[in-house]
């Protein structure tokens, strides 16, 4: 192997060191975004995730945007009155 330009490494060979991984910070850190803002955002993905239970919205039946219109807003009324 070694004509071939090949280095054989054996089991008791010290290999270079690789470079240290960089460190995580601690969980519950400020990650930079205000916590109004996460909030918010994560409504909506709620909301979304909701919608998507509903099986033609979630697999995308409809072609254009207004017959997808047309099936989201009954469902999110559906999902704004078991809110209620």
């Amino acid at each position: 192997m070694r004509k071939r330009g090949n280095r054989v490494h054996h089991p008791r060979e010290r290999r270079p060191a690789a470079t240290p991984p960089q460190p995580r910070p601690p969980r519950g850190q400020a990650t930079g975004i205000r916590p109004a803002d996460h909030r918010r955002r994560n409504i909506a993905e709620r909301c979304f995730n909701r919608l998507e239970d509903f099986r033609g919205i979630a697999t995308r039946y409809h072609k254009t945007a207004t017959s997808y219109e047309a099936a989201v807003s009954p469902a999110s009324f559906l999902l704004w009155e078991r809110s209620v």
